[in-house]
């Protein structure tokens, strides 16, 4: 791949740290040790190990049942801790996570944020079983499954890889907001986005122009997924009714599919669909 890379790109994987290494050498030592939130759930490891748990016993589990019961016994146990409870406190403690400070409140919901982590990662732990979950392993194992044992993500997958290799040139990348691509898509050509939970931290200013880019770029029966810290949709009383009109919440497949999410950091998982 290194000759199809451009410039900056190239620059990136070959900086070299302190040691001289490169950071593409990062690949051969467990790539989801490294980055903000590879460390973060490093931390979370060794705070456990400091209070004799072993989080890890998760993943060697047989059964869901057994799951729930490592669960209770090495995991729960921590969020009791005076320490754990005064660092989730803190606006800025999951940015390891991917929540920045102004999603924090959204997360909580009006709850502590210490019992709202222990209901979302007693999800991840308890919710699917570990052969199924590859978030599991990576949250309580740090990599995957070896040898194939478990569940990868699809594009890991080997019977996947023929398929991704061949799409890979129809693939085309855009460095800037998606309410800048999309405004300057052609109307009607737009069938699906997928906005992640860029969403909980916008201003109703930046939500409306968001879903005036993407209803104006939208072709017939276009859908739009994302994802909420909280449970709730947040486009309600925030988007210009005009605009929201145009589309439909698809309320009932939202939450179905919200169930089987197995990242279990997410309160909500929502679609909205174009009228015509």
């Amino acid at each position: 791949m290194r000759d199809r890379l451009d410039a900056p790109t190239l620059a990136y994987w070959e900086k070299r740290n302190l040691r001289g290494e490169k950071r593409i050498t990062q690949f051969a030592k467990n790539f989801y040790r490294f980055g903000l939130l590879g460390r973060f759930i490093g931390v979370g490891h060794f705070i456990a190990k400091l209070y004799g748990k072993d989080i890890e016993k998760i993943v060697r589990c047989r059964t869901i049942e057994e799951q729930r019961s490592v669960f209770n016994q090495e995991v729960a146990p921590l969020f009791e801790k005076r320490f754990v409870k005064w660092v989730t406190n803190q606006r800025a403690s999951l940015f390891g996570l991917g929540i920045p400070p102004a999603q924090y409140d959204a997360l909580a919901g009006g709850q502590k944020m210490v019992d709202i982590l222990k209901q979302r990662l007693e999800k991840v732990a308890c919710g699917f079983a570990q052969q199924d979950n590859y978030y599991t392993w990576q949250a309580f194992a740090r990599n995957y499954a070896p040898l194939a044992s478990g569940s990868l993500p699809p594009y890991l997958q080997e019977k996947n890889f023929v398929g991704l290799r061949k799409s890979a040139a129809k693939l085309s990348m855009e460095q800037g907001s998606v309410t800048d691509v999309l405004a300057q898509a052609p109307p009607g050509t737009v069938d699906r986005v997928v906005l992640l939970d860029a969403q909980d931290w916008m201003t109703d200013e930046q939500l409306n122009d968001l879903w005036l880019a993407i209803t104006r770029a939208a072709a017939s029966k276009a859908r739009v997924i994302f994802r909420t810290a909280g449970v709730e949709t947040i486009l309600p009383g925030r988007v210009a009714s005009d605009t929201m009109n145009k589309w439909t919440y698809r309320a009932a497949q939202s939450l179905e599919l919200g169930a089987q999410d197995r990242s279990g950091i997410y309160g909500g998982f929502h679609i909205y669909e174009l009228n015509a």
